[in-house]
């Protein structure tokens, strides 16, 4: 059974629900799921009077665990076209195993949000994928077997880079059923290749 990590960054809570998203496509493949955030870098006094949602559920990981996953599907929300410093410094203090290999081989994907439509969801993901092909992991994008994300009838995130969401100006919108779909779709098909590769 391949051991799958979604790792997770959100400060409103529309990266987390597509977490829980992409992680029930990956146990629904048949893998065993792990759903883990970074740790908050944004002071707390700061973080409440901003509304970030604080009761978040998912364990907080350390870089060392990383290693223990045939496959690491990273999320976080867009500051200015890419990936949040929380999720940056966290994978900054990976250079251990970079420099032994540790990820080599494994699967790697990437989902994120967005305030706008046009806010930087593909820089974003690249970001976090450029990240992944250092640590010599085999990437998964979204591809068109989720058709939804070519779809005109509603405005939508995804991409062929990974799956994603756009919050609104304000944080209003939440995952559409398409966006959450997709994320779902994602993470199944990281799970599949994972089995594949590792299992």
């Amino acid at each position: 059974m391949a051991k799958v990590l979604v790792l997770y960054y959100s400060a409103y809570g529309h990266v987390e629900a597509m977490a829980r998203a992409v992680a029930e496509g990956a146990a629904g493949a048949g893998a065993q799921v792990d759903v883990k955030r970074v740790p908050e870098l944004v002071p707390a006094e700061v973080a409440r009077a901003a509304h970030y949602k604080l009761d978040q559920a998912a364990p907080v990981a350390t870089v060392a665990e990383l290693a223990d996953y045939d496959a690491i599907v990273i999320g976080t929300g867009t500051r200015f076209g890419r990936m949040g410093s929380q999720m940056a410094s966290f994978l900054d203090q990976a250079g251990g195993l970079w420099a032994r290999g540790a990820l080599h081989g494994k699967v790697g994907a990437a989902f994120t949000s967005t305030a706008t439509q046009h806010g930087g969801q593909e820089t974003t993901l690249f970001s976090i994928i450029t990240n992944l092909l250092h640590f010599g992991m085999v990437i998964v994008g979204l591809d068109y077997g989720h058709a939804g994300q070519m779809t005109l009838d509603e405005i939508t995130g995804g991409s062929p880079y990974g799956s994603s969401t756009i919050a609104g100006g304000d944080g209003s919108r939440q995952p559409t059923d398409n966006e959450l779909q997709g994320a779902r779709y994602q993470g199944r098909v990281v799970a599949e290749t994972a089995i594949r590769l590792h299992g």
